[in-house]
């Protein structure tokens, strides 16, 4: 009997030996939802990893990463949140990297009768919202928020936008607004407005109007396992930027 018990345990042991395998948790922007989950998907099925995914704006991640959250990659919006985790030593520093690049456009839902809208001073955005409000991240906390206020700050509309933003926690969330049409207008990067058949593209804003849109990437602090290491290599492989280029995004070229 307890020989057999004993080969019952053990076969119960090499199983589980055999079931496991390593777990990679990537904190990502909200704007990398559709790219990331596709680079997920085809790294599983070569490698014996599974991923976890935590979408949100840059802020409330680089914060959580910050508390201690158990984060192994973190994927920015922009540059402020990656120098923020370097200050707290919450990220390796020698895994800092640019990614990708991205770019600002105003959306309307299908429906909205204006094809086009020439984003100037003149522009009359109260008018144009038609009852609603302009759908944004918010400014305070979110890189495509904050990107959005430089931009209508260069055309002299941040003013007139001030009393008319509509406020979301990232910048999923505001193009959501515009796809429900609860706003006519909403200011999000090109990438989420090219997943989405709700909205049109009215405008593209000038890249010269907002600081450059840049992703880091970085290697969460004392997480630099195997697994992970060879998780980051693959997200600047040959692979990876077939799909970040298929969603929109300029992949940053190697040095």
């Amino acid at each position: 009997m307890k020989l057999g018990k004993l080969l019952a345990l053990a076969s119960i042991c090499v199983a589980a030996t055999v079931q496991a395998n390593d777990k990679v948790t990537i904190f990502a922007a909200s704007s990398l939802t559709n790219a990331v989950t596709d680079i997920a998907k085809a790294y599983e099925a070569q490698a014996d990893v599974t991923t976890r995914l935590s979408f949100a704006s840059s802020s409330a991640l680089a914060r959580q990463i910050a508390q201690g959250a158990p984060a192994d990659i973190y994927i920015s919006a922009n540059q402020k949140w990656m120098s923020y985790l370097s200050e707290q030593q919450a990220v390796e520093s020698d895994s800092v990297t640019p990614l990708l690049h991205n770019s600002l456009v105003v959306v309307a839902p299908k429906s909205y009768p204006e094809p086009k809208i020439h984003v100037s001073a003149a522009w009359d955005l109260e008018k144009a919202l038609d009852g609603t409000r302009l759908a944004v991240g918010d400014p305070k906390h979110v890189p495509a928020g904050r990107y959005a206020k430089q931009s209508l700050e260069h055309y002299g509309l941040w003013a007139d936008a001030l009393h008319l933003l509509a406020r979301a926690n990232n910048v999923r969330s505001a193009l959501v607004l515009v796809e429900r049409g609860e706003s006519q207008l909403g200011i999000v990067y090109k990438t989420d407005a090219q997943i989405s058949d709700k909205v049109k593209i009215v405008a593209q804003l000038a890249d010269d109007s907002h600081l450059p849109i840049q992703y880091p990437m970085a290697i969460v602090a004392d997480k630099a396992t195997p697994a992970v290491k060879s998780y980051y290599q693959f997200l600047q492989s040959d692979a990876a930027k077939a799909i970040f280029t298929k969603y929109g995004f300029e992949v940053v070229s190697a040095n």
